[in-house]
């Protein structure tokens, strides 16, 4: 994961301060052990709980690390992604992606793919920088929605995954980050199915076909 951090870092420009764990505490202990397992061999081991280790907690870390990943890889083609090439956050024509956040977008609001993607993360990590949400404490215990509330956060942050694939991948080719982008997405799919995170009919819409192919390939 460090290697994969520095590239994109060398490429962009991040614009979210990606979230870190404190030394000592468990989710820093936990995203060690993560970062450690990532370069053992098959994703499907990497994402199953570890021995006696709380599963919130790793719920916790997994969508920390989604987060920071989708942030640096977005970041990497911002300047290709405006309102003028992007008027609409969309994957395929058939996947339009509308913002409603119940705060200042009480209704589904369409705007720009760059627009839509700024509110997301900034929802996102509101919730990852909430102490009562995300406890980075050791002893403090998640609340007990907490599970339902991850299935919102990966829910959303797929969007920004299906918008890159859709209308930015030939950038990340050329930028030679596909490998990068194709084990994240990878881990982040095998992530999902282990802890069962799909929410709603057709959670995979327009990359339905490449999930498919992922699941059955690293059976």
């Amino acid at each position: 994961m460090t290697s994969f951090i520095n590239t994109i870092n060398q490429k962009t420009h991040a614009r979210f301060k990606p979230k870190s764990s404190t030394r000592g505490t468990s989710s820093y202990q936990l995203r060690q052990y993560a970062e450690q397992t990532l370069g053992s061999g098959s994703l499907r081991k990497v994402v199953k709980l570890p021995e006696g280790e709380d599963i919130d907690e790793w719920l916790a870390v997994n969508v920390v690390d989604f987060f920071n990943q989708i942030n640096l890889l977005y970041g990497s083609i911002t300047e290709f992604c405006s309102p003028t090439t992007c008027p609409e956050m969309k994957a395929t024509d058939e996947f339009e992606y509308l913002w409603q956040d119940n705060n200042k977008y009480k209704r589904p609001t369409k705007m720009p793919a760059p627009e839509y993607i700024e509110h997301l993360m900034a929802w996102v990590q509101g919730y990852i920088d909430n102490e009562q949400v995300f406890p980075s404490r050791i002893g403090v215990h998640f609340p007990k929605n907490f599970q339902s509330t991850v299935r919102q956060l990966v829910k959303r942050l797929f969007r920004v995954y299906a918008h890159i694939y859709c209308h930015h991948y030939p950038v990340i080719v050329a930028l030679g980050l596909d490998p990068h982008m194709n084990t994240s997405f990878k881990h982040y799919v095998l992530f999902i199915k282990e802890f069962n995170l799909e929410s709603g009919k057709d959670f995979y819409g327009p990359l339905s076909d490449m999930v498919e192919t992922i699941l059955k390939a690293d059976t």
